[in-house]
């Protein structure tokens, strides 16, 4: 074993008990920081809202198309982030310095890929799948410039991995708020062409992401070098390309990577469909995708603890507090999400008014927004035992679980939608299907025991 006395980064303690406190000491500011981009997502289509329900629908087409890239780097971090915990419970610290250069390496990569994709595949494919030329051509000038934004975003969400591998998740907050602020001044000042800045429409929403993303990543690079956390971790100490760290990395990631990317890729699929139902269906489910995600925050939050946490103590030997650390991690994600499932359902007129789009918008979304509601409490129980699978290192197994997911899925939203034409309230009941999938096979491999043989 490597002798770490000799480096002063060796007397660092990164091992995690399994308390509330502790669950909560994580969890809070990873909620917190995922709740910014989902209101700069909200943000967006509130200030896009002021140009009409068609720019309002069709940045839920474009959103979800470029949350496709996006997620491919959160499948990267979430590898990434299982290493770094492993790592850390291990107290291997100089070894996180490497993954976290050659996770960047990866990234960039990963990056370069979905900006030709975008510019030279994307315009075939929306022209195939949307019915209106006029939407396809706003939505590819869209994409052409949002998805430059693609490289920041990925190294951002290294860092986020990085923070929540080795526990100093309260930093995470800092960037998040960076990046909100400059989004909504820009959205508001090039969307709608004030204070001297010209009048860009749908376009000024890209580029004010944009700038958002690379403020956001230079402020945190700014605060890991000013608290002192790159030299404490051994960051950039090295940037020698390491074949066994990325083959590692790539190995825990792909499918990670692949089954975020078809999660999503069906989700577009999902928008698509609604398309064909008509400019205000289509508006109302791009507002429950905004619920999804901002009400989500605190779920998604406690799956990425339930992850770091969980690979965090097999690193430790004590295997045997992994399914009571489930346990409880479990009960605060759901008893969020209750909450947030009350407070909108006795408030649902409140919540869908602020995009400004009239009575018959709000009533159509009301019975919608039931059905997210309540499949956001499902949601919470099942990305806990997904993730706590994703932390003991099994990821082919999530890859096989989402797989499963997806094709009953996207079975039931052709027929509903497509073939049997129902309201859309039917479509998003999609989620129970989805999520309830999704649970079954992840309970039933942490509850096997199967995962303590995995080595990563």
């Amino acid at each position: 074993m490597q002798n770490f006395m000799s480096n002063p980064s060796s007397s660092i303690n990164l091992q995690v008990t399994t308390s509330h406190q502790q669950i909560l000491k994580i969890a809070l500011p990873i909620s917190l920081a995922i709740m910014v981009p989902q209101l700069n997502f909200i943000t967006n289509n509130i200030f896009l809202g002021g140009l009409g329900q068609e720019a309002l629908g069709l940045a839920g087409i474009t959103g979800v198309y470029y949350l496709i890239f996006a997620v491919v780097g959160h499948g990267l971090n979430n590898g990434l982030q299982a290493l770094i915990s492993r790592r850390a419970g291990e107290n291997r610290i100089d070894e996180i310095g490497r993954l976290f250069t050659q996770g960047i390496y990866i990234s960039f990569g990963f990056a370069a890929l979905g900006i030709l994709f975008t510019w030279f595949v994307a315009p075939i494919i929306l022209k195939f799948s949307l019915h209106d030329p006029e939407r396809v051509a706003i939505a590819v000038r869209f994409l052409n410039i949002r998805i430059l934004g693609l490289p920041f975003l990925y190294v951002y969400q290294m860092r986020n991995a990085l923070l929540v591998g080795t526990n100093q998740t309260r930093y995470l907050i800092l960037g998040t708020a960076t990046e909100a602020v400059v989004n909504v001044f820009f959205d508001y000042t090039l969307i709608y062409g004030k204070l001297g800045l010209p009048q860009m429409g749908f376009n000024g929403a890209a580029i004010a992401s944009i700038i958002s993303e690379i403020a956001g990543l230079v402020v945190l690079f700014m605060v890991l070098r000013y608290k002192g956390i790159s030299k404490q971790l051994n960051l950039f100490k090295t940037w020698k390309f390491e074949n066994a760290n990325s083959h590692l990395i790539i190995v825990q990631s792909a499918p990670l990577i692949a089954q975020h990317a078809i999660s999503i890729i069906s989700w577009e699929f999902f928008y698509i469909l609604i398309e064909h139902h008509g400019a205000r269906d289509l508006a109302v489910s791009n507002t429950m995708r905004n619920m999804f995600g901002f009400f989500g925050c605190f779920t998604w939050a406690f799956a990425a603890t339930a992850n770091t946490m969980v690979s965090n103590v097999i690193g430790q030997n004590k295997q045997e507090l992994v399914l009571p650390l489930i346990h409880k991690i479990m009960t605060w994600s759901v008893g969020f999400a209750f909450l947030v499932c009350l407070i909108l359902n006795l408030f649902p007129h409140a919540f869908l008014s602020i995009y400004g789009q009239g009575e018959d918008f709000i009533q159509a979304g009301i019975p919608v927004l039931r059905v997210v509601s309540m499949a956001l409490v499902l949601m919470s129980v099942s990305v806990v035992w997904m993730n706590a699978v994703t932390g003991s290192g099994n990821s082919s197994m999530n890859l096989a679980t989402e797989f499963v997911a997806i094709i009953f899925y996207c079975i039931y939203v052709y027929t509903i939608l497509e073939k049997m034409k129902l309201p859309i309230t039917w479509g998003w009941g999609s989620e129970w299907i989805y999520w309830t999938t999704i649970l079954i096979p992840s309970y039933w491999y942490m509850q096997s025991g199967k995962w303590k043989k995995n080595k990563i």
